[in-house]
């Protein structure tokens, strides 16, 4: 299956997906060392984005959220691709600082398509989401 969708930062990326409904905050909910969500309110509480297609509806928080998602890509513990429902700036900066693929507005509901660990490839030179 392939969705399409608009590029907010390019690149391929591919893994397995770690999938929330909820909105994100990289300060202070997300461990940069470690690339896990240490933020207890939420529901990828304890797990690790590293290596994984991070699939959120967007993010929250302050704007430090951006250097927190570069820091991780210098850690080598940053995901490896971003898709938002709809992206906002913290994310989408700090995915453009850090050559993360990022991608948004997908043509279909991906909370009814995509469950965790499904393998997905995240292309955001085409525009292109491939289940």
């Amino acid at each position: 299956m392939e969705i399409s969708c608009r590029i907010i930062s390019r690149g391929r990326g591919k893994g397995p997906v770690i999938i929330s409904d909820k909105p994100l905050s990289f300060l202070g909910g997300v461990d940069p060392g470690t690339g896990t969500v240490i933020d207890p309110r939420h529901p990828l509480h304890g797990r690790s984005m590293s290596g994984k297609v991070l699939v959120i509806p967007g993010g929250k928080g302050s704007t430090v959220g951006s250097y927190v998602i570069f820091q991780m890509s210098k850690n080598g513990t940053a995901p490896a691709a971003i898709i938002c429902s709809n992206a906002e700036p913290i994310i989408a900066t700090g995915a453009i600082m850090a050559g993360i693929p990022m991608v948004d507005r997908p043509e279909a509901d991906l909370f009814q398509i995509l469950e965790d660990s499904l393998e997905v490839e995240v292309d955001a030179v085409e525009g292109k989401i491939r289940v």
